[in-house]
């Protein structure tokens, strides 16, 4: 039941857009429009309100790890967005903990994010949830990859760039083929424990020490079944910290993850604190974009998070403003921001409306002319993402801030 508590994330919103609280300091770009820079709730932000106390928890360390989840497409593919805003709650918070899910992009031949990086000496092929690449089975990243190579060996590591530099155990999300056998690389890596989980589709190796890598070894024993086929890897830090998931798929829109098979027993061993939902731009880049159908493929990922991850809070982001062939202002986006606030009050989720933060309508164009978007003008250069990290750091914290301070009266 809706009850006074669960009212003052609505009650912070009302004081913010008033002019009654401090607003985010506007010091960067004069056409972007900072009075939307907070989350808006649904009647009962609940799941924020213990998202809030686990955070809080940190600094007190009765919380050892808060699970921060991002689906997109491109924009969060890239993993610039998505890190950096984990990266100022690390640093807000005084952690390096936590750990990251990194899906092997190298492998696949695509971009991935700076902090982590896979690596292999054999043949993989890539499959997406999108277009002609689309085949199954697909993990919660959307993307998976695959090997029939008789030997070969895969593996990830932790970049200089990476603020949780170290990590003691990985998963790693698996087909489980009994034609093929790997283990880590026995010279570099001393294993304490090795566990199967065949629900939730990976493999865990516990290690004695901290590593910053691992490598593999692959062996395929029987030469006619079938294909390795492997989804990503989770690197956990038993070290206090914010976790990070950017599942990120390249042209990913409100559909693609609902389509792959083992997206709810991978999503649940992620233990998610926070989930962010920003896709849209390539919906509303189709033409036959309609709005019941985005709020139908949002309603079935929703449904899906919140059944393996009830308490989990969730944060809506409007869809940026784009263009159509650099040309054309993308109109659509506006009918997927009204779709968002829907969704909003259907299901008791945050809306962080970077829409209308941006400068909403053909705002992209400023956003290019400031060296902030490229020249397609759907995309963002590397400064024009970490900005967006900022911003949305900047959003939770101003709600969390308020609420902690509001409890302690």
């Amino acid at each position: 039941m809706f009850s006074q508590k669960h009212s003052l994330l609505l009650l912070f919103v009302l004081l913010f857009t008033s002019g009654l609280f401090p607003q985010a300091d506007p010091k960067r770009y004069s056409f972007m429009k900072m009075e939307y820079n907070h989350l808006s709730f649904g009647k009962d932000s609940s799941a924020f309100l213990k998202l809030y106390d686990k955070m809080k928890g940190l600094k007190t360390q009765e919380t050892k790890r808060v699970g921060v989840v991002h689906f997109g497409g491109s924009h969060v593919q890239a993993g610039v967005w998505s890190g950096k805003f984990v990266n100022d709650l690390q640093q807000e918070f005084k952690t390096e903990g936590g750990g990251y899910f990194v899906f092997p992009y190298k492998l696949a031949k695509t971009n991935g994010p700076s902090f982590a990086s896979s690596f292999s000496n054999g043949k993989w092929k890539r499959y997406r949830a999108i277009g002609k690449d689309y085949c199954l089975p697909l993990g919660m990243c959307a993307l998976s990859v695959s090997t029939r190579d008789s030997t070969n060996y895969f593996g990830v590591k932790l970049t200089t760039k990476a603020l949780s530099k170290k990590f003691n155990s990985i998963k790693v999300y698996h087909n489980f083929n009994t034609a093929f056998s790997f283990a880590p690389d026995s010279i570099v890596a001393a294993v304490s424990n090795r566990v199967e989980n065949r629900e939730a589709g990976y493999t865990l190796f516990e290690f004695n020490g901290p590593m910053d890598s691992v490598k593999f070894n692959l062996l395929r024993m029987d030469s006619l079944a079938g294909e390795f086929i492997l989804f990503g890897f989770s690197l956990d830090n038993t070290s206090p910290g914010f976790y990070l998931a950017g599942l990120g798929a390249n042209g990913a829109a409100s559909n693609s993850f609902v389509k792959c098979f083992d997206l709810s027993s991978q999503f649940k061993s992620l233990d998610a604190d926070l989930v962010i939902l920003s896709l849209g731009v390539n919906d509303t880049q189709s033409k036959d974009f309609g709005k019941d159908e985005f709020i139908e493929n949002y309603d079935s990922l929703i449904m899906v998070i919140k059944s393996v991850s009830p308490d989990a809070a969730i944060i809506l982001t409007t869809t940026t403003d784009n263009f159509i062939k650099r040309k054309r202002s993308n109109s659509k986006s506006i009918t997927a921001k009204d779709a968002m606030f829907e969704l909003m009050e259907r299901h008791d989720v945050a809306v962080w409306d970077l829409f209308s933060l941006m400068g909403g309508y053909k705002s992209m164009l400023k956003w290019q002319k400031a060296g902030l978007a490229g020249k397609d003008r759907v995309h963002f250069t590397n400064k024009g993402y970490l900005l967006l990290g900022d911003l949305m750091f900047e959003a939770l914290m101003k709600s969390y801030s308020f609420n902690t301070k509001t409890q302690k009266l």
